[in-house]
């Protein structure tokens, strides 16, 4: 099974979760564990449950492939993270909706539950299924897999929904009633309640409210970012997820009026935080988790209006430490010399700028309020300042867009790659990347016709001709995912049996490139006799869409004009900023923007001269106190990889206030060196690692205790110790090896005449290349300890090939690979091995 890692839980930072608790929700994300841990949406829902009284929520994800198969073949059904406990035990589950392409994810966390793919065949014993996220604000083509849905903003929809059905469960009313009074609270949608009819050409006729619901469901509001603020101790991953940092969001919403911009309809309006509460949530967050970057969130974190503000209060805090601060969505047109200037004290990655378009006729159909000029001086600016990558992001498929369009994004790009001759010295990079334009529900571009892949396929491979030069890349979004994703987009519920077959045919993880296959659609889809072209249509401005009865709170006539006014290409203004557009979602009372610093004026800033001082600040050489922590690792933590270690470690180390030396460079690093990296699954009693700190350990004891308290369930500290002169570089290392079988009396001699062997030859195959290597040397020892028992000796050499316990015993007795798999191998002790 590959990445054990993501099914054994036990992150630090968990919280105690109630086994009495009087009403429980298990929160799934549709996707592996690496996604759904670095989506902050779950997060926050899971600890404002867990902070209630007499509420429990863990957590679930999807499981890879391999894992699926595992568990059906050994009848193991899918459980919750933290205890273990099958999903049908829980009152709720939540799931999450992020994108369209982990639909049939859904229905394989389904299938391994034991829960009914459709809500109307799930009895009183089942939990109760709620969606929310993303895909909610059209969740039509999953509708009939869920008894509700959230629209908007969770945090205080969850809080008021568990009121109510803990109190409806305590009157005794049961699961079908329960639900049917679920949409009292404001944002939740009851998709039995709303019945479809299509005409005959297929297009929906109506879309009838039953049993006194409302004509619309009004998206959920909240208000007030400062309200929310239950990420202080965040989940710490053990295994290594996509976005691996501590995220502070700094503002929800968006008002910059992208005509193709989803988030920027669905989500206004801007409801900044707090730049007093910012700064205490990232010094509380990296004070509990030990994450080294911050990351500050937004679908715009430059327009946040406190930025110049906020950046350097968290640079001075966090630079000496060696924390960086992350704007992952930055704007151009916000970036600033000075905040520049901040952004690279610490770490300095790629740079990111998005024109979407190359032409400025059409990022001014799409409202993108940007120049040629605006980017130019960006770049230059980045590339002065030491970046030497540029990242572009660029659509194609944008509504009117032309050959010539696409011309311009080539020689865009050209124009960007010569700003990186005047703004500094050294090879400078372009990385473009390109997606294809997929019309959302609720923008004004719903209503747009969607590129074909052929023709999508076409304007890539234009792009690919052109930008061929060794100082730039090209990558582009798969034409047939995004195909997909404009199908379900804009779809409608006769799209549930679709994503019934096309599970039961095999699809998994659609949005990863190594699972998403195309044809098992297109199959299906001729098997239901479903024309999926019929869904990348242009739709007309009167007809009824499948998401009409879902409110966003933004008049559909605001959209309509919009729409018109890229046609004219005039510019709608930011709100924040500039007066009320009209869009029809702020009351002023309870709904309006919130902007801290209307302003935006800049407060003195350290030159960069003193900024880059703060950072790299040179170590004192009579500094350097250095020791030697032995560690046990135990239980299902053994199953992460080396690297992995490598980082609970130095996280561990952060929240423990271990203050060591860092490299110096643009990607400072923890002086830690660690013992030899051990096989995944493999127990062990004395592992080690050596740091270089800053200050001497006064009390040897209490560093060890409070380490302790720093390391996540399986870690141990057994000692820690002075170094004196040099450290161990090769060891005799003793490993305890169970068998699930008894030896043989010829495999015994096989054991006991190892000794006596010559040479021990084992075939490798590294990157499809076979190599044989010889490891008779590396063996110190071995001999029975009993019939189901081996002990073994191996050395380990610095800088040179090793060999693994499960490796020396498949060369001896031939074993097969199931049988390495049930091996339990424990590494006793260590010593340094002398020539």
């Amino acid at each position: 099974m590959s990445r054990p890692g993501r099914y054994i839980g036990s992150e630090y930072n968990t919280p105690y979760i109630l086994q009495s608790a009087k009403l429980s929700w298990a929160l799934v994300f549709p996707d592996l564990y690496e996604i759904g841990m670095s989506h902050q949406g779950l997060q926050i829902l899971y600890h404002i449950l867990n902070g209630l009284e007499d509420i429990a929520a863990e957590r679930c994800y999807c499981p890879a492939p391999d894992a699926e198969t595992l568990m059906h073949h050994h009848k193991m059904p899918l459980t919750s993270l933290e205890s273990g406990r099958l999903l049908t035990d829980f009152d709720l589950i939540g799931i999450t909706l992020p994108h369209e392409l982990c639909y049939t994810n859904i229905l394989t966390i389904f299938d391994l539950a034991a829960i009914p793919f459709m809500a109307w065949d799930r009895d009183g014993s089942q939990p109760i299924v709620i969606g929310g996220g993303t895909c909610g604000f059209n969740p039509e083509p999953i509708a009939e897999f869920f008894d509700a849905v959230v629209i908007g903003d969770g945090e205080e929809a969850v809080v008021e929904l568990s009121g109510l059905i803990e109190s409806l469960k305590n009157d005794g009313l049961k699961r079908s009633d329960i639900i049917d009074r679920l949409d009292s609270v404001e944002g939740v949608y009851l998709p039995h309640r709303y019945q479809p009819g299509y005409a005959k050409g297929g297009r929906i006729d109506f879309i009838e409210p039953v049993g006194g619901a409302p004509s619309k469901v009004k998206r959920r509001v909240l208000a007030n970012l400062d309200k929310i603020d239950h990420l202080r101790k965040p989940l710490v991953p053990n295994a290594r997820i996509v976005h691996d940092r501590l995220a502070v969001e700094v503002a929800r919403g968006c008002t910059r009026g992208c005509r193709f911009c989803q988030a920027g309809m669905t989500y206004r309006p801007v409801r900044e935080r707090s730049p007093e509460q910012i700064v205490d949530l990232a010094e509380q967050g990296i004070t509990y988790s030990g994450f080294d970057e911050v990351s500050l969130l937004s679908l715009s974190t430059g327009d946040y209006s406190c930025l110049p503000e906020v950046l350097p209060q968290l640079m001075k805090r966090f630079a000496p430490e060696k924390v960086s601060v992350a704007m992952p969505s930055m704007r151009v047109g916000t970036l600033t010399k000075e905040l520049m200037a901040e952004i690279r004290k610490v770490r300095k990655t790629g740079f990111t700028l998005a024109p979407e378009a190359g032409s400025e006729r059409l990022r001014r159909t799409i409202n993108k309020g940007i120049s040629e000029a605006d980017l130019l001086e960006a770049a230059e600016q980045a590339y002065a300042m030491g970046w030497n990558l540029i990242k572009l992001y660029f659509m194609v498929g944008l509504p009117t867009e032309t050959d010539a369009d696409l011309q311009a994004i080539i020689a865009l790009v050209e124009e960007t790659a010569r700003a990186g001759t005047v703004g500094g010295r050294g090879r400078k990079k372009i990385s473009v990347s390109v997606g294809t334009f997929v019309p959302k529900p609720h923008t004004p571009f719903q209503w747009e016709q969607q590129l074909s892949i052929e023709e999508s396929k076409k304007r890539l491979s234009f792009l690919k001709s052109k930008l061929h030069k060794k100082s730039t890349t090209l990558k582009y979004h798969d034409p047939q995912q995004s195909y997909l994703e404009g199908i379900f987009s804009r779809g409608d519920r006769r799209l549930a049996p679709l994503i019934v077959k096309v599970w039961e045919k095999g699809a998994r993880l659609d949005s990863w490139s190594d699972y998403f296959d195309l044809n098992l659609w297109l199959e299906a889809a001729e098997g239901l006799t479903l024309d999926l072209d019929f869904y990348l249509r242009e739709r007309d401005r009167d007809e009824i869409l499948p998401w009409s009865h879902i409110d966003p709170l933004v008049d559909s006539e605001f959209l309509l004009a919009e729409r018109q006014k890229s046609c004219s290409r005039d510019y709608t203004p930011d709100c924040r900023y500039h007066d009320c557009q009209k869009c029809g979602l702020c009351d002023f009372k309870t709904i309006m923007p919130i902007v801290h610093n209307r302003k935006r004026s800049l407060p003195e800033l350290q030159t960069t001269d003193q900024a880059e001082q703060i950072a790299r600040e040179p170590d004192k050489p009579d500094s350097h106190h250095r020791y030697l922590i032995i560690y046990s690792r135990t239980g299902r933590i053994c199953y992460l990889g080396h690297l992995e270690f490598l980082q609970i470690i130095q996280r561990s180390l952060r929240r423990a206030n271990f203050k060591t030396h860092f490299s110096q460079g643009f990607n400072p690093s923890p002086k830690i060196s660690f013992s030899p990296a051990l096989p995944v699954g493999t127990i062990s009693h004395c592992e080690y690692f050596s740091v270089d700190l800053l200050e001497p350990i006064t009390d040897l004891l209490a560093a060890k205790s409070n380490l302790n308290q720093s390391l996540p369930e399986g870690l141990e500290i057994n000692e820690i110790l002075p170094i004196e002169g040099r450290l161990v570089q090769d060891t005799i290392n003793t490993y305890e090896i169970g068998l699930p079988f008894h030896l043989s009396d010829e495999a015994s001699a096989q054991i006991n005449t190892c000794s006596d062997l010559d040479s021990l030859v084992v075939d490798r195959v590294r990157k499809g290349k076979h190599k044989e290597l010889d490891i008779r040397p590396l063996i110190k020892n071995i001999e029975i300890v009993s019939t189901q028992k081996i002990r073994l000796e191996i050395i380990s050499r610095s800088a040179m090939v090793g060999t693994k316990p499960a490796e020396v015993l498949a060369a001896l007795l031939q074993l097969d690979a199931q049988t390495l798999l049930n091996l339990h191998i424990v590494k006793t002790t260590w010593s340094e091995f002398n020539d």
